[in-house]
């Protein structure tokens, strides 16, 4: 193919690689309407001369609208032949937000669907944009020599869109996106015999470099309440899945419906998660969903993944007194525990930062590096600043989140760095709380935190659960709350809908207070 780098750092190249292995095989199963390997490759090349006939080139900044479908990934591979740089903004980000990320971004073209391109009028950050694109192609257009890409050149440009400060732009080289795809292989062992459902977008891009036939789950992230256990294994059972890889919330859901009507699932053989944290009683249902499935939970950021990995099995009988075990270290990454403090650290040699490191046990923030990890934001440098320690050319991301090593190398987790509580008789960890409240019968999720200078436990109920009875078990904890308070939903980060977002729940519990 020309334009294809020897090296092979640009994805498409080992999508090429692949579509010229198994043409006839299905690379994306999506609305029960297969793709092969060799058609897909036809449709990408056709795209990327449409684009580039439409005048996007390398380096081009364009940002994609486009759900989870067949047509996303012939777009992003697409641009990613062309040496074009794909935006993507969080589905769920609000209007005035999205015009902050689009000033920031300076794209040159917009691909969305119909609905999206409506959307486009109506606003002025996309209407900014001065080219604005549909999913299709024509076919027809002569196929250009696309240009090489090399390690430092931009791949992805992915923002986490917070409700304040500068929007988070995380830069994705080519080079990068090697580098992450390299450290997630091994964890996800891809079988060019399975059939995966990866709801993660990152893992059906590696599954086509892979040579992996993805069915797209039908769920709506921007939705998740409305997910349809029965649509799921109705799915799974129908094309033989045989990996689900997807968030807690996601496994969570789909246990739990397996598990309510007596189901099993018999082509799954392997299930990953991660995203947000998962407690031994969540784990606990997974297996008894999954009974002869392998289940791991990776321990990962949107800047580092994965960082640990820790099996079912092996949380389920984890002694969770002091922390919520998430395995050891992968290879790849190394992870240090750094004393905890509020805004940016400055170190510029190693034993400046040893200096910071704490010992064994002590609980402090997380830090990692490794070839995978994302060193830059977009015109963000005080993000920059704020997240990332370099020790000449070697990036450490601090991850925000607490814990400690145990004298086997097993990391901990303690909760996020700002959600922990300071006592007289030192840290208590949030995530311990919610580790004992999630196990309490007619808990669907609580967690901790100190209003008007009291510990309060706030508990989100199962529909069917007596108030009183998860009182008087919440009376019964190894510390006991000075008041519980019963909220109707506890807020939940809009990504995986699995992390509960301390800043929206205090708001909420101050308002009804």
């Amino acid at each position: 193919m020309a334009g294809q780098s020897a090296e092979h750092f640009n994805v498409v190249d080992l999508f090429h690689d692949a579509a010229q292995a198994h043409p006839g095989k299905a690379a994306i199963i999506y609305r029960d309407q297969a793709v092969s390997f060799g058609d897909f490759e036809k449709e990408v090349i056709r795209m990327a001369a449409h684009l580039a006939h439409k005048g996007i080139g390398k380096g081009d900044r364009v940002l994609v609208f486009v759900p989870m479908s067949t047509d996303l990934y012939r777009v992003v591979l697409a641009l990613l032949r062309l040496g074009a740089v794909a935006v993507f903004l969080d589905e769920w980000v609000r209007a005035g937000r999205l015009n902050e990320c689009c000033r920031l971004a300076q794209c040159r073209a917009f691909i969305g669907t119909f609905k999206g391109r409506l959307l486009a009028w109506l606003l002025p950050g996309l209407r900014s944009i001065p080219l604005r694109l549909g999913v299709q192609y024509d076919a027809g257009l002569p196929v250009p020599v696309f240009p090489e890409t090399g390690r430092a050149d931009v791949a992805l440009i992915t923002f986490t869109t917070g409700s304040t400060g500068i929007p988070k732009a995380a830069i994705r080289t080519h080079g990068l996106l090697h580098e992450q795809f390299q450290a997630l292989l091994p964890l996800i062992d891809a079988q060019q015999e399975e059939v995966c459902m990866p709801v993660l977008p990152i893992v059906l891009l590696i599954n086509l470099g892979a040579g992996v036939t993805s069915v797209i789950a039908g769920f709506n992230p921007r939705k998740p309440d409305t997910m349809q256990p029965a649509t799921i294994a109705a799915q799974i059972s129908r094309h033989r899945v045989r990996t689900v890889i997807a968030s807690p919330f996601f496994v969570k859901r789909l246990s739990r419906y397996l598990l309510d009507n007596g189901l099993v699932l018999n082509s799954i053989q392997k299930i990953l998660t991660g995203g947000a944290p998962v407690f031994p009683s969540e784990a606990k249902s997974y297996r008894n969903a999954f009974p002869n499935a392998s289940i791991r939970i990776v321990y990962g950021s949107t800047e580092a993944e994965p960082m640990t990995v820790i099996a079912a099995d092996e949380l389920i009988v984890a002694d969770t007194g002091k922390g919520l075990k998430v395995g050891k270290t992968e290879p790849g990454a190394m992870v240090r525990i750094i004393g905890i403090r509020d805004g940016e650290i400055t170190a510029s040699t190693p034993g400046e930062l040893a200096v910071l490191e704490l010992q064994q046990g002590e609980i402090g923030e997380i830090i990692v590096s490794g070839k995978h990890v994302l060193r830059d934001y977009l015109h963000n440098p005080q993000a920059l600043k704020r997240n990332k320690i370099f020790i000449g050319d070697q990036c450490w991301h601090r991850t925000g989140d607490s814990g400690f090593f145990d004298a086997n190398g097993n990391l901990f987790l303690m909760g996020r760095c700002t959600s922990l509580i300071r006592t007289t008789d030192g840290l208590l960890s949030t995530f311990l709380f919610e580790n004992h409240l999630q196990a309490i019968e007619g808990v669907e999720m609580g967690t901790v935190m100190m209003l008007d200078n009291k510990l309060a436990a706030v508990v989100e109920l199962d529909p069917a659960a007596d108030p009183a009875r998860v009182r008087a078990a919440v009376s019964e904890l190894p510390v006991v709350p000075d008041e519980v308070i019963f909220v109707p939903k506890i807020p939940r980060d809009p990504r995986h809908n699995s992390k509960i977002d301390y800043t929206k729940l205090r708001m909420q519990v101050a308002r009804g207070k």
